[in-house]
């Protein structure tokens, strides 16, 4: 999310009466890459970009083949193939392992299908979309190399029936994809992928071991909401990062939050009677992450207290609480117990593991279904004088 937000940003700032555009997309990966499907990367004409595609061993030939590309008007897509250390033109073993596929797509910002408008979109409504994207297609299918389909929960009118299914189990799961299909008497490449508005975390207190918390989310590019039943708490001079600041009392405070299921919640007021209250709200609602500061007897005793006042909650409400918060990083200082706190809410909303690397069996993201886009075609040629070059 943050890395769409400061393209689309970018791109506002472009004056298109003097410059020239393009954007990179990934649009599939094989074996290893530092960058997965999906990754952009804004390219202007006068050697600057915004974003990437790798580690930064391939922006400066995308640039190379992107001036193309904004000169003859039409998309691309090249394939890497970092396989073999040896056989590339760079000189030097990139160990990446991988083969990836880049769409490369000239900018017209008056254009209906400009893809920096449908992100400017996204970003304005923040919504999770399946987004459709026409890599390669022959002259039968009526499709162009460029054009865009999109489903959210609220829209899916104009996707055709063949490609429904796929969007929208790529909308349920997050895996993107990238397949051929049959259209009419031709065929089109499309690659598929879901982009999603980050997480929205929701700290309820405002102590200064908060603050570490919600710089480093906004770092991350979430959405931050720092909460307080104490006005004194909430200077905006010690949350200048935090996308709202809301002074509410613990009794009401959830009736004026959004509650989704991307929200995480983390009570860490240090003070038990407000915890209390609020833990007692949130257990009502949907939300799916509950992190608590503090050790586990703390919220035993909130059960505790919860049985004597005749309140019920299921176990399976009760097992969206962790507390107490954080992976076990030995983590001291509030800048280490920030980081412990992230890694967990990170970890869960993706379903990680929060382990070692080194101790997982076979490789590190799982393998993509489909076939690439370039599926039986040499690779392009890497250009190696035009890696020296700066981001926007």
């Amino acid at each position: 999310m943050k890395e769409i937000t400061r393209i689309v940003d970018v791109f506002e700032q472009i004056d298109f009466s003097q410059r020239k555009a393009a954007l990179a997309t990934v649009v599939w990966v094989e074996g290893s890459s530092y960058r997965r499907p999906g990754a952009r990367m804004l390219i202007t004409d006068d050697g600057r970009w915004e974003g990437a595609i790798s580690g930064g061993c391939l922006e400066g030939d995308a640039l190379r083949k992107a001036r193309q590309v904004m000169l003859d008007g039409e998309p691309i897509v090249v394939t890497y193939d970092t396989m073999d250390d040896g056989a590339n033109s760079f000189g030097v073993g990139l160990g990446c392992n991988g083969i990836i596929d880049v769409l490369i797509e000239p900018i017209d910002p008056i254009s209906s299908q400009n893809p920096i408008a449908l992100l400017k979109e996204f970003t304005q409504k923040r919504d999770v979309r399946s987004l459709a994207t026409v890599l390669k297609s022959d002259e039968f299918t009526g499709l162009a190399p460029g054009n865009r389909f999109m489903l959210t929960e609220q829209t899916t009118e104009s996707i055709p029936a063949w490609l429904y299914d796929d969007m929208q189990g790529v909308f349920n799961t997050g895996k993107p994809l990238t397949r051929s299909y049959s259209v009419l008497s031709g065929s089109a490449e499309i690659f598929i992928e879901r982009i999603d508005p980050g997480i929205e975390l929701v700290i309820f207190g405002a102590g200064y071991d908060v603050i570490p918390v919600a710089k480093l989310a906004r770092e991350l590019g979430w959405q931050v909401t720092v909460t307080d039943d104490c006005i004194a708490h909430l200077s905006p001079k010690r949350f200048p990062v935090a996308t709202c600041v809301l002074y509410a009392g613990r009794e009401v405070v959830i009736d004026q939050l959004t509650i989704t299921n991307r929200t995480a919640a983390v009570l860490m007021s240090h003070n038990f009677n407000y915890d209390k209250a609020v833990l007692e709200k949130l257990l009502t609602t949907d939300v799916p992450y509950i992190g608590m500061l503090g050790p586990r007897k703390r919220f035993d005793k909130m059960q505790e207290e919860f049985k004597k006042d005749g309140l019920q909650f299921s176990n399976a409400s009760l097992n969206r609480v962790h507390a107490p918060i954080g992976l076990d990083l030995g983590a001291e200082t509030p800048d280490e117990i920030a980081l412990s706190i992230m890694a967990e809410i990170k970890a869960f909303f993706t379903k990680g593991a929060g382990g070692f690397l080194k101790d997982k069996s076979g490789p590190i993201h799982e393998r993509l279904s489909g076939n690439s886009a370039n599926h039986g075609r040499q690779a392009d040629p890497i250009d190696s004088d035009s890696i020296g070059v700066d981001t926007i």
